[in-house]
């Protein structure tokens, strides 16, 4: 609550001129509701107050929003491994971190080996589950993505299309080759207008067919 109290107090006080620094916004909660959070007070920032502001955070998912939000430029302390121990060079560098060095510390701190060991183990089993192909976090989606057409995108991945009804209720079985033909016709069309769709309104700045 103290944390929410202090950054409520910031984002309602806030103007173009203010410096802003914030550190770890979010972890004092669940994980999807932290990076939720975190993730809505950098957009509010940047669209809404437009101020200098550092963000400190430790969720990966975030460093997408440099892609997305012009103003949004990621930075990071660099590190370097060597023979299984890190180095911190205490030096700020451009891009985002590749990883978290969490465990590493906890060794350096004096956490059992048992505990340390373990908690690779576990960090291998989580990230195999939750990044995809090209080593992003699965949960995360860059905002220019948030809309295809009228299907509202969330940041834990895409919402039902309607064309996917159509797909649960098809009977297969009573579908002939020529028929499933036609309906994919159908289908392709249908995709292939909406894209137009979205491609006009792109272009006129959503503000379709007026002077």
């Amino acid at each position: 609550m103290v944390e929410m109290t202090e950054t409520a107090r910031i984002l309602n006080t806030a103007t173009r001129r203010s410096l802003v620094i914030l550190d770890e916004i979010g972890r004092g909660t669940s994980t999807y509701d932290g990076i939720s959070l975190a993730w809505s007070v950098v957009e509010y920032l940047h669209a809404r107050v437009g101020c200098r502001t550092l963000f400190a955070t430790h969720y990966h998912e975030l460093t997408d929003l440099e892609q997305s939000l012009d103003g949004v430029k990621n930075l990071n302390v660099a590190v370097r491994e060597w023979q299984d121990e890190v180095v911190f060079l205490h030096k700020i560098v451009d891009g985002s971190a590749d990883k978290s060095y969490g465990i590493h510390v906890a060794r350096l701190a004096g956490v059992p080996r048992e505990v340390v060991e373990r908690s690779k183990d576990i960090l291998a089993q989580l990230e195999e589950e939750h990044i995809d192909a090209d080593g992003r976090a699965k949960i995360a989606r860059p905002l220019d993505t948030a809309k295809v057409g009228d299907v509202q995108l969330t940041l834990f991945g895409p919402a039902e299309h309607p064309l996917l009804d159509d797909l649960r209720q098809l009977e297969l079985n009573d579908v002939t080759p020529m028929k499933a033909m036609q309906l994919i016709e159908q289908w392709q069309e249908a995709l292939a207008k909406e894209a137009g769709q979205r491609s006009h309104k792109a272009a006129t700045g959503g503000r379709g067919k007026g002077p």
